[in-house]
């Protein structure tokens, strides 16, 4: 099964030829000990549902912390010690914990949770955290609060309120391919379909306010003519709307920093190049790339400094970056791996660049210094990997991670690595086979 992106990819190239004194937690530093947390509950008088919707939030809470495995170890059930409202730090701190939460619900009209997180070492209250339950909002409310402490020991943003997008083809029926926009917690949760178009959508981005969605679409038809073209998705409302429609390839398309402008390929000259078009006008106000190869698969640093795309300059897929503004301003080739690669995407600080490369007959995912330097690769012996995606933090990858199950049958879902490699695990089962993963703020 070939992967559609590779698809895409190939088309593009084919066309060319055709034409505080607190404890503080460091977060993704290689061989620092992880921090032992605890979180012990107190349910006052729930009972029925409102007790099980309480242990939800509990639930919710320790295991937000143990996402980050490396940095937090959680205590479970008998490990848990008795923390409550005023602990005994001396005996916490010789079952070697950090910090100490103690979660007390009470029931008026409304069911009212209390997180209180102490920092051990310290003898302190971090913080304490005051939420409002509701069983449609309990998600919410667990990833708030654990964001909100998570925050208060490592002093950076957590992933525990950000969103996956990513495409699927569970309407698939036969030779009858349709794969739709989906969107979904970090943890997998939550997933729902965004769109109904009964064709193929690919190659989503997500812009800086998570208000708007980018995607292609190509359209079945009653005629043998079906264009790859654009649309952006209103999140709130629902509903799409055209925004290229030109001869050949609309696809791969990005936000510019500010969400006003898109870097999006285009191939209606008879070459694909990557150009800079107005959302408003729907005009193309600039050309970044200039070249006889086709350049294709932009992504762009938080502060529109830099762009990596895809190339065929060197007579294969390669990485390049380039400066902006400007056109083909210092492009560099920065990937030497592999037969040819694919899916470059800058890490939210803009060092780095993950990328799948083919070697060994399936495709890995690597990383590289935006600059070229220190290459890691990510992934070996764990199926066909590409499409990876950075977590807001910087500290998590999600990738599209293709495992076959028998000679004629193989499945690609959607899995989370630490940015070491470190497997976490996958998180969509269920939706056919699974591509395309663009994390969201």
């Amino acid at each position: 099964m070939m992967k559609l992106l590779i698809v895409v990819s190939t088309i593009l190239f084919s066309l060319n030829a055709q034409a505080q004194n607190l404890t503080v937690v460091a977060v993704g530093e290689a061989g620092v000990e992880a921090s032992r947390v605890a979180f012990d509950a107190e349910y006052g008088s729930l009972s029925g549902s409102d007790l099980e919707m309480a242990k939800g939030f509990v639930d919710i809470l320790r295991k937000d912390f143990a996402f980050y495995k490396g940095t937090f170890e959680v205590l479970e059930g008998a490990k848990t010690p008795r923390v409550g409202t005023s602990p005994d730090f001396s005996e916490l701190s010789k079952k070697g914990i950090t910090f100490a939460g103690h979660v007390s619900f009470r029931k008026d009209a409304l069911i009212y949770v209390s997180v209180q997180l102490h920092d051990v070492l310290a003898k302190k209250v971090v913080l304490i955290k005051e939420s409002v339950l509701a069983s449609d909002k309990l998600r919410d409310a667990a990833h708030e609060s654990a964001d909100a402490l998570f925050t208060s020991v490592t002093g950076k943003p957590s992933v525990f309120q950000s969103q996956i997008t990513f495409i699927c083809d569970k309407g698939t029926r036969g030779d009858n391919i349709i794969k739709e926009l989906y969107i979904m917690d970090f943890d997998g949760k939550n997933a729902r379909r965004l769109t109904n178009h009964g064709g193929v959508v690919m190659s989503p981005a997500i812009s800086q306010n998570r208000k708007k969605i980018l995607y292609s679409l190509i359209q079945k038809t009653r005629s043998r003519s079906r264009n790859n073209n654009l649309y952006v998705l209103d999140v709130d409302s629902g509903q799409s709307e055209l925004v290229s429609s030109r001869d050949g390839i609309n696809s791969g398309a990005v936000f510019m920093p500010g969400d006003q402008s898109i870097a999006l390929t285009l191939s209606h000259t008879g070459n694909a190049e990557i150009y800079e078009v107005s959302l408003a006008t729907k005009q193309i106000v600039g050309t970044l790339t200039n070249h006889s190869a086709p350049d294709v698969d932009p992504s762009i640093n938080v502060d529109g400094s830099k762009m990596t795309f895809l190339s065929g300059r060197a007579n294969k897929a390669e990485i390049y970056t380039m400066d902006l503004p400007g056109r083909e301003k210092n492009t560099k080739r920065i990937s030497y791996v592999g037969k040819f690669n694919a899916t470059p995407r800058f890490s939210p600080d803009g060092k780095e660049i993950a990328f799948s490369s083919w070697l060994d007959n399936r495709f890995d995912i690597f990383r590289i210094g935006s600059d070229g330097h220190n290459l890691v690769r990510l992934t070996k012996d764990f199926g066909s990997n590409e499409d990876p995606t950075y977590s807001n933090d910087g500290q998590f990858i999600a990738f599209a991670s293709q495992r076959v199950l028998s000679r004629t049958k193989a499945v690609q879902n959607i899995y989370i690595m630490t940015r070491d490699g470190e497997m976490i695990g996958q998180i969509t089962d269920g939706l056919g086979n699974c591509q395309s993963p663009r994390w969201t703020k």
